[in-house]
Protein backbone atom coordinates (compact mmCIF):
# COMPACT_ATOMS: atom_id res chain seq x y z
CA UNK A 1 0.00 0.00 0.00
CA UNK A 2 1.41 3.40 -0.99
CA UNK A 3 1.90 6.17 1.55
CA UNK A 4 -1.07 8.53 1.52
CA UNK A 5 -0.13 11.21 4.07
CA UNK A 6 3.26 12.82 4.72
CA UNK A 7 3.42 15.00 7.83
CA UNK A 8 6.17 17.62 7.49
CA UNK A 9 7.50 19.40 10.58
CA UNK A 10 10.30 22.02 10.57
CA UNK A 11 12.37 21.96 13.76
CA UNK A 12 14.76 24.57 15.16
CA UNK A 13 16.02 24.04 18.72
CA UNK A 14 12.89 22.26 19.95
CA UNK A 15 14.47 19.54 22.09
CA UNK A 16 11.84 20.00 24.80
CA UNK A 17 8.85 19.60 22.47
CA UNK A 18 9.77 16.86 19.99
CA UNK A 19 8.88 13.77 22.03
CA UNK A 20 5.48 15.07 23.16
CA UNK A 21 4.64 15.93 19.55
CA UNK A 22 5.87 12.50 18.42
CA UNK A 23 3.46 10.73 20.78
CA UNK A 24 0.57 13.05 19.87
CA UNK A 25 1.06 12.42 16.16
CA UNK A 26 1.19 8.66 16.64
CA UNK A 27 -1.91 8.70 18.83
CA UNK A 28 -3.85 10.69 16.22
CA UNK A 29 -2.63 8.98 13.05
CA UNK A 30 -2.97 5.44 14.45
CA UNK A 31 -6.73 6.02 14.36
CA UNK A 32 -6.52 6.68 10.60
CA UNK A 33 -6.42 3.58 8.43
CA UNK A 34 -4.42 5.12 5.56
CA UNK A 35 -0.66 4.65 5.51
CA UNK A 36 1.39 7.65 6.65
CA UNK A 37 4.87 8.92 7.42
CA UNK A 38 6.25 11.84 9.41
CA UNK A 39 9.15 13.97 8.13
CA UNK A 40 11.11 15.98 10.72
CA UNK A 41 13.31 18.67 9.17
CA UNK A 42 16.04 19.88 11.54
CA UNK A 43 16.86 23.42 10.47
CA UNK A 44 20.38 23.60 11.90
CA UNK A 45 19.49 23.09 15.57
CA UNK A 46 22.28 23.74 18.08
CA UNK A 47 20.62 21.98 21.02
CA UNK A 48 19.89 18.25 21.43
CA UNK A 49 17.08 18.17 18.84
CA UNK A 50 18.99 16.07 16.30
CA UNK A 51 19.83 13.33 18.80
CA UNK A 52 16.20 13.16 19.89
CA UNK A 53 15.08 12.92 16.26
CA UNK A 54 17.51 10.06 15.69
CA UNK A 55 16.11 8.30 18.74
CA UNK A 56 12.44 8.54 17.75
CA UNK A 57 13.15 7.63 14.11
CA UNK A 58 15.01 4.52 15.25
CA UNK A 59 12.10 3.68 17.55
CA UNK A 60 9.38 4.15 14.91
CA UNK A 61 10.26 3.62 11.23
CA UNK A 62 7.29 5.69 10.10
CA UNK A 63 9.27 8.72 11.25
CA UNK A 64 12.20 10.14 9.29
CA UNK A 65 14.50 13.11 9.70
CA UNK A 66 16.61 15.44 7.58
CA UNK A 67 19.19 17.66 9.28
CA UNK A 68 20.65 20.80 7.70
CA UNK A 69 24.28 21.75 8.30
CA UNK A 70 23.12 25.20 9.46
CA UNK A 71 19.99 27.31 9.81
CA UNK A 72 18.37 28.05 6.42
CA UNK A 73 14.87 29.04 7.53
CA UNK A 74 11.42 27.50 7.69
CA UNK A 75 10.76 27.80 3.96
CA UNK A 76 13.88 25.81 3.14
CA UNK A 77 12.92 23.17 5.70
CA UNK A 78 9.45 22.79 4.21
CA UNK A 79 10.85 22.75 0.68
CA UNK A 80 13.20 19.89 1.60
CA UNK A 81 10.28 18.04 3.18
CA UNK A 82 8.24 18.43 0.00
CA UNK A 83 11.06 16.93 -2.04
CA UNK A 84 11.73 13.92 0.19
CA UNK A 85 8.17 13.09 1.24
CA UNK A 86 6.59 10.04 -0.38
CA UNK A 87 2.93 10.78 0.33
CA UNK A 88 0.20 11.87 -2.04
CA UNK A 89 -1.04 14.44 0.49
CA UNK A 90 1.07 16.67 2.75
CA UNK A 91 0.19 17.84 6.26
CA UNK A 92 2.25 20.59 7.91
CA UNK A 93 2.53 21.90 11.47
CA UNK A 94 5.16 23.79 13.44
CA UNK A 95 7.50 21.93 15.77
CA UNK A 96 6.91 24.11 18.83
CA UNK A 97 3.86 22.19 20.04
CA UNK A 98 1.42 25.06 19.53
CA UNK A 99 -0.33 23.37 16.60
CA UNK A 100 -2.56 20.46 17.61
CA UNK A 101 -2.26 17.11 15.76
CA UNK A 102 -5.81 16.33 16.87
CA UNK A 103 -6.91 18.71 14.09
CA UNK A 104 -5.58 16.32 11.41
CA UNK A 105 -8.81 14.27 11.08
CA UNK A 106 -10.82 17.49 10.60
CA UNK A 107 -8.46 18.62 7.82
CA UNK A 108 -8.59 15.20 6.15
CA UNK A 109 -12.39 14.98 6.34
CA UNK A 110 -12.78 18.51 4.95
CA UNK A 111 -10.54 17.71 1.99
CA UNK A 112 -12.47 14.52 1.26
CA UNK A 113 -15.89 16.18 1.52
CA UNK A 114 -15.09 19.35 -0.45
CA UNK A 115 -12.66 17.90 -3.01
CA UNK A 116 -10.37 20.94 -2.72
CA UNK A 117 -6.61 20.81 -3.19
CA UNK A 118 -5.75 22.57 0.09
CA UNK A 119 -7.35 23.02 3.51
CA UNK A 120 -5.79 25.88 5.44
CA UNK A 121 -6.32 26.20 9.18
CA UNK A 122 -7.00 29.45 10.98
CA UNK A 123 -6.47 29.94 14.69
CA UNK A 124 -9.70 30.89 16.44
CA UNK A 125 -7.91 31.86 19.63
CA UNK A 126 -4.27 32.91 19.33
CA UNK A 127 -2.12 31.78 22.26
CA UNK A 128 0.81 34.12 21.49
CA UNK A 129 2.46 37.19 22.91
CA UNK A 130 1.04 40.61 22.10
CA UNK A 131 4.07 41.32 19.87
CA UNK A 132 3.42 38.25 17.73
CA UNK A 133 -0.30 39.00 17.52
CA UNK A 134 0.26 42.60 16.39
CA UNK A 135 2.96 41.71 13.86
CA UNK A 136 0.77 38.91 12.49
CA UNK A 137 -2.26 41.19 12.07
CA UNK A 138 -0.22 43.86 10.30
CA UNK A 139 1.41 41.21 8.12
CA UNK A 140 -1.96 39.70 7.21
CA UNK A 141 -3.33 43.14 6.31
CA UNK A 142 -0.52 43.96 3.89
CA UNK A 143 -0.43 40.38 2.60
CA UNK A 144 -4.10 40.45 1.64
CA UNK A 145 -3.80 43.99 0.26
CA UNK A 146 -1.12 42.88 -2.20
CA UNK A 147 -2.18 39.31 -2.95
CA UNK A 148 -5.81 40.18 -3.55
CA UNK A 149 -6.90 36.95 -1.87
CA UNK A 150 -8.17 37.26 1.69
CA UNK A 151 -6.69 34.64 4.01
CA UNK A 152 -7.91 34.73 7.58
CA UNK A 153 -4.66 33.46 9.02
CA UNK A 154 -1.77 33.06 6.59
CA UNK A 155 0.57 32.51 9.53
CA UNK A 156 -1.14 29.30 10.63
CA UNK A 157 1.05 26.30 9.77
CA UNK A 158 -1.72 23.71 10.25
CA UNK A 159 -2.47 22.77 6.63
CA UNK A 160 -3.21 19.82 4.39
CA UNK A 161 -2.69 19.89 0.64
CA UNK A 162 -2.14 17.64 -2.33
CA UNK A 163 1.40 17.10 -3.61
CA UNK A 164 0.70 18.82 -6.92
CA UNK A 165 0.08 22.12 -5.12
CA UNK A 166 3.78 22.56 -4.35
CA UNK A 167 5.54 20.59 -7.09
CA UNK A 168 6.33 23.72 -9.10
CA UNK A 169 6.59 26.39 -6.42
CA UNK A 170 9.69 28.63 -6.66
CA UNK A 171 12.06 28.14 -3.69
CA UNK A 172 12.53 31.43 -1.84
CA UNK A 173 12.84 32.58 1.76
CA UNK A 174 9.41 33.38 3.16
CA UNK A 175 7.58 30.99 0.83
CA UNK A 176 5.77 29.37 3.76
CA UNK A 177 4.01 32.65 4.62
CA UNK A 178 2.28 32.78 1.24
CA UNK A 179 1.37 29.16 0.53
CA UNK A 180 -2.43 29.67 0.23
CA UNK A 181 -1.98 32.61 -2.15
CA UNK A 182 0.64 30.81 -4.24
CA UNK A 183 -1.58 27.74 -4.47
CA UNK A 184 -4.48 29.97 -5.55
CA UNK A 185 -2.37 31.67 -8.25
CA UNK A 186 -1.42 28.27 -9.65
CA UNK A 187 -5.09 27.47 -10.15
CA UNK A 188 -5.71 25.16 -7.19
CA UNK A 189 -8.74 25.33 -4.90
CA UNK A 190 -8.68 25.75 -1.12
CA UNK A 191 -10.87 26.36 1.90
CA UNK A 192 -10.24 27.38 5.50
CA UNK A 193 -11.31 25.68 8.73
CA UNK A 194 -10.87 26.69 12.40
CA UNK A 195 -8.11 24.87 14.27
CA UNK A 196 -6.81 24.76 17.82
CA UNK A 197 -3.84 26.83 18.94
CA UNK A 198 -2.00 26.11 22.16
CA UNK A 199 0.34 28.22 24.29
CA UNK A 200 4.02 27.38 24.00
CA UNK A 201 4.87 25.26 27.05
CA UNK A 202 8.61 24.92 26.53
CA UNK A 203 11.38 26.57 24.59
CA UNK A 204 11.63 30.07 23.13
CA UNK A 205 9.90 31.54 20.08
CA UNK A 206 12.19 32.19 17.10
CA UNK A 207 10.07 35.05 15.74
CA UNK A 208 10.10 38.77 16.46
CA UNK A 209 9.23 42.02 14.70
CA UNK A 210 12.55 42.24 12.87
CA UNK A 211 12.60 38.72 11.42
CA UNK A 212 8.89 38.32 10.76
CA UNK A 213 7.03 41.55 10.01
CA UNK A 214 9.43 43.69 7.97
CA UNK A 215 10.91 40.82 5.98
CA UNK A 216 7.40 39.54 5.26
CA UNK A 217 6.33 42.90 3.89
CA UNK A 218 9.40 43.00 1.65
CA UNK A 219 8.56 39.53 0.35
CA UNK A 220 5.21 40.89 -0.83
CA UNK A 221 6.98 42.65 -3.70
CA UNK A 222 8.06 39.26 -5.01
CA UNK A 223 4.59 37.82 -4.51
CA UNK A 224 3.07 40.77 -6.40
CA UNK A 225 5.43 40.05 -9.30
CA UNK A 226 4.55 36.33 -9.22
CA UNK A 227 0.84 37.14 -9.21
CA UNK A 228 1.24 39.32 -12.30
CA UNK A 229 3.49 36.93 -14.24
CA UNK A 230 2.35 33.41 -13.33
CA UNK A 231 0.58 31.50 -16.12
CA UNK A 232 -1.75 28.53 -16.30
CA UNK A 233 -2.89 26.45 -19.24
CA UNK A 234 -5.42 23.74 -20.05
CA UNK A 235 -4.66 20.99 -22.56
CA UNK A 236 -7.49 20.43 -25.01
CA UNK A 237 -6.21 17.21 -26.60
CA UNK A 238 -3.07 15.08 -26.48
CA UNK A 239 -1.70 11.89 -27.98
CA UNK A 240 -0.01 11.04 -24.69
CA UNK A 241 -1.57 8.45 -22.40
CA UNK A 242 -1.33 8.40 -18.64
Amino acid sequence: MDIIYSIIIPIKDEEENIKDLFYEINDTMDKITDKWECMWIDDGSTDNSLNILKEICEKDKRHHYISFDRNYGQSAALFAGFRYAKGEIFITIDGDGQNDPKDFPKLIDTMKKTGVHMVNGYRVKREDSIVRKISSRIGNFFRNLITGKTVRDAGCSTRIFKRECVEFLPPFKGMHRFLPSLVHYLGFSWVEVPVNHRPRKRGVSKYNISNRLWVGILDLLGIWWFKKRVFRYTIRQSSFTK
